[in-house]
């Protein structure tokens, strides 16, 4: 058994790659509570230095909405097979794979990303308050720059929960969120809730407050903490989906991911090609890729969480999954403009006959809480921000600008770091790929082979499906830019969350499908008007004022 040492808060985590046995997962699940009974405090007295530089760990939500948003998605469909059950003594995996009101407490649930995210924000804001109280508090710009991206951070990643995805042409009817610039004594504070564009306006402040005020030296592991370059691909990010009509925020989002990349990013991402050659026994492979060593990683947080369970090697969680559908028609295992997946430098697995797909990328880690019993909390290494992600953010920056060919650059890194492609991605390679000819029956004369892409049906699916945004996509090359940019996002984010995020952003149709011996039933549709789309605020939290998402 491999052991690994963590000195992240000031205490050791004895934590292990191999996977608990199925009695130990049921326990963790029932235990889940008793962690929550027992989170520390927040408010202690800030009166030095060293304490609100300490603080500022609590500062970041230990839970993951990675499995959250991975069922939500287009990445999830049922499976009907003998012996394939939804995780094990939860509801939570099928009420989110089936889009209801979750009820569920566990980790990764909404009510637990709720609580974690406002005491993180507490947390923020009990800092922002102990330094301005500072004689000379021009000494810790650094930690408060840190404190408000954090406050930042977390208000935006409980919007892409909670709120409809940010639009120009609605923002100002839209339901934002609570945006907590005191500290409080409740986790919930009674708020209104306001406006969408309150609720990015208050972000925006924020990041633009506190980005220039991050000290890269104020951390000894500087990837577990907001520095320069992670705060940068987090205001690239987010002003991506901070869409003005203008499209005049698609500046910031380029200038920001350059301060990164560099006008060509080829240097500054993944080496996919050794990261592939890496075993994947003992979780060496996914240690590798969560290394804060490697240049990639920008931001990494460890965080409680069953992922691994629903989304790894496990034979748990097996009726709703990222099936052999979807890798082969949509996703990992279908074609693109790099070819299919045997160029790919990572490769695609199955577990067994379970009709799990899925990639080697994040371990399991054991915080052990009990050596006799052998018992704990299972963790996660959360890539939050990296290049491999900022790059194709970079490109659909450029694409939705109409610079097209740097666009294609971007692609073109992507293309050559992710894949044993060497050649260029061009319009013609995206036509090929993705074009109309296959949908209006203009055919090669090689062979007569159809050339593009038809757009997806649920029982002819395909990675290209009809885009509708609150913003103006025109066809032809720019329409085909974006689905090559969301294709590549699609696999290289996988079970990471960030396709349905796209899904909301681009008003694509998404289906609950039923697959049993090879059949496909359609049993729910999810229109780009659905309010689903926000998914329901937790009901602890409805019960104590703030108002709920309509429905």
């Amino acid at each position: 058994m491999k052991i690994i040492y963590y000195n992240k808060v000031k205490r050791a985590w004895r934590s292990t790659l191999c996977m608990m046995n199925y009695a130990l997962f049921i326990m963790l699940l029932a235990a889940c509570d008793d962690y929550l009974d027992v989170l520390p405090d927040n408010r202690a007295a800030l009166d030095s230095d060293d304490k609100i530089t300490d603080l500022l760990i609590s500062c970041y939500p230990e839970t993951s909405d990675y499995m959250l948003a991975e069922l939500y998605s287009d990445n999830t469909d049922r499976n009907e097979g003998s012996g394939w059950t939804a995780m094990p003594q939860s509801p939570f995996q099928e009420q989110a794979a089936t889009w209801q009101e979750i009820t569920a407490i566990t980790q990764d649930t909404p009510y637990v990303l709720w609580d974690h995210c406002y005491k993180a924000i507490t947390a923020c804001n009990s800092i922002i308050a102990a330094i301005n109280k500072m004689d000379n508090p021009e000494r810790l710009k650094g930690q408060l720059g840190e404190a408000l991206l954090c406050r930042a951070f977390c208000h935006f990643k409980l919007s892409n929960i909670f709120c409809l995805p940010y639009s120009a042409k609605s923002c100002n009817q839209d339901m934002g969120l609570p945006y907590i610039t005191k500290a409080e004594s409740e986790v919930s504070p009674i708020y209104p809730r306001g406006t969408m564009a309150e609720l990015y306006r208050h972000i925006a402040d924020d990041i633009e407050a506190g980005l220039p005020l991050i000290d890269d030296n104020l951390h000894s592991v500087k990837k577990y903490h907001f520095n320069t370059k992670a705060a940068c691909a987090f205001a690239a990010r987010f002003y991506l989906y901070y869409m003005h009509d203008d499209l005049s925020n698609l500046d910031k989002c380029i200038q920001y991911a350059t301060r990164v990349l560099g006008d060509v990013a080829d240097s500054e991402l993944r080496d996919w090609e050794s990261l592939g050659k890496i075993t994947i026994n003992d979780g060496k492979r996914g240690m590798a890729y969560v290394d804060a060593d490697d240049k990639a990683n920008l931001l990494l947080l460890s965080t409680k969480s069953y992922w691994y369970y629903v989304f790894g090697a496990t034979p748990y969680g097996l009726k709703y999954t990222h099936n052999d559908l979807i890798a082969s028609k949509e996703s990992v295992k279908s074609r693109g403009f790099w070819g299919n997946n045997s160029n790919f430098h990572f490769d695609v697995y199955t577990e067994g006959s379970n009709p799990k797909v899925f990639m080697y990328k994040l371990p399991l880690f054991m915080q052990i809480t009990d050596i006799v019993k052998n018992t704990g909390n299972p963790r996660m290494m959360m890539p939050i921000f990296t290049t491999d992600f900022l790059v194709l953010d970079r490109a659909e920056a450029y694409a939705l600008k109409g610079d097209y060919a740097k666009a294609y650059q971007d692609l073109t890194s992507w293309f050559r770091a992710f894949t044993t492609g060497t050649g260029t991605v061009d319009a013609t390679l995206l036509e090929d790929t993705y074009g109309t000819a296959a949908d209006i029956g203009i055919t090669t004369p090689e062979g007569m082979t159809s050339k593009g892409m038809k757009y997806y049906t649920p029982t002819e699916p395909t990675p290209k499906k009809r885009l509708d945004p609150d913003f103006t996509i025109a066809p032809g090359e720019q329409e085909n830019l974006i689905h090559a940019i969301l294709h590549a996002r699609r696999v290289t984010t996988l079970h990471e969350g960030q396709r349905w995020q796209d899904v909301k952003r681009y008003g694509i149709e998404i289906y609950r499908r039923n697959i049993k011996d090879g059949n496909v039933t359609i049993y729910d549709t999810m229109p780009k008007t659905d309010p689903r789309r926000a998914i329901q605020l937790p009901s602890q939290v409805i019960n104590a004022g703030i108002a709920a998402n309509p429905r």
